[in-house]
């Protein structure tokens, strides 16, 4: 029946889930403070202009220096900087070439964020709220492209961080809220490792990629319902990446309001055969719940129809996806 609202019980029961917080609470705390001061640090390396980072490195040094000649006056001293490190050096190994480098991504991250949830103001609107909001998913996006040079940033990843981080920040535990930057970024990790092979275009057409994935979905119908699946395969010709590409590789954030998408993770994280075996039954319960619908539809009807789902009762739709048959044997636990 999904998490109970309020109480922060959501926050923590997804960090249990995705495997942030080990199920022996006596070690919350020291991994939590853990994970944070890591984040701290890989932003202070990877965020910070070069200059930026020398400043506060010399500021450290400095500081170290004080306290251990005491407040002996002396000459103040400059910091030297290697011709690697000049912002105009265009050596490849220049750590003003990497920086610049990720520029473009930062501008199609920010154009990305202005669309995300727009009717929210948690993430929308020029409030220090959200623009606080906002800049914490610009790091975590960012500092994920810059870890994941194969993969980097990929449009909608934005889509999968919200949930994550309005989940968090919503905490009423105020210490847990003050650090959700730091403990959304490592379940965002978590998160998209079980299905980030789907945003990696060169992995389209192999075991792991999302066209094979879509047809795992085809073959999940035809078992649970051969005549709807004919209908759409072969009548109307409405192929599952017509409309279950968004469906899949944004773990369907984008096709309801934002409290039921929350609804549908809590079974989505909880499912002991991973987050891809139920994600699939519950797009399959999606085409049986409209059967009728679809039925009666040619390619255009059905089409519009799958790519505006209508509202629909979550609860049942959920019930519909975990009564489905389907061989679970070929999906490993993950998570």
């Amino acid at each position: 029946m999904g998490v109970p609202d309020g109480g922060g019980l959501r926050a923590t029961a997804w960090k249990l889930l995705l495997g942030y917080l080990s199920p022996s609470h006596d070690v919350w705390e020291k991994e939590l403070t853990e994970n944070r001061q890591k984040y701290a640090k890989l932003k202070e390396e990877l965020l910070l202009s070069p200059s930026e980072y020398t400043r506060v490195k010399a500021d450290a040094m400095i500081s170290a220096e004080l306290s251990s000649e005491g407040d002996v006056a002396g000459p103040l001293k400059r910091q030297g900087i290697s011709h690697g490190d000049h912002p105009l050096s265009v050596g490849m190994a220049s750590a003003w070439h990497h920086y610049f480098k990720h520029t473009e991504i930062a501008e199609q991250i920010d154009r990305d964020l202005q669309r995300t949830h727009p009717d929210m103001k948690f993430f929308s609107g020029e409030s220090s709220f959200s623009k606080k909001n906002r800049e914490a998913m610009r790091n975590i996006l960012l500092l994920f492209a810059k870890l994941n040079p194969a993969i980097c940033y990929v449009q909608g990843m934005n889509e999968v961080l919200a949930p994550i981080l309005y989940v968090f920040s919503t905490d009423t535990d105020e210490q847990n809220a003050v650090n959700a930057e730091a403990d959304s970024f490592s379940c965002f990790v978590r998160l998209l490792s079980d299905s980030v092979d789907h945003f990696c275009q060169q992995l389209d057409n192999s075991p792991v990629g999302i066209l094979s994935t879509l047809s795992r979905l085809a073959k999940l119908l035809k078992e649970n319902d051969e005549e709807l699946w004919k209908h759409l395969e072969f009548t109307t010709k409405v192929k599952p990446q017509f409309y279950a590409f968004r469906w899949i590789t944004l773990l369907l954030s984008q096709e309801f309001n934002f409290q039921s998408i929350l609804r549908i993770w809590d079974s989505l994280l909880s499912n002991p055969f991973g987050v891809q075996d139920m994600l699939l039954r519950i797009c399959c319960a999606m085409l049986l719940c409209m059967k009728s619908r679809l039925l009666r539809g040619d390619f255009v009807a059905n089409l519009r129809l799958l790519q505006h789902y209508p509202d629909i009762n979550i609860e049942y739709l959920l019930q519909v996806a975990q009564d489905l048959s389907a061989d679970t044997s070929s999906y490993s636990l993950s998570l």
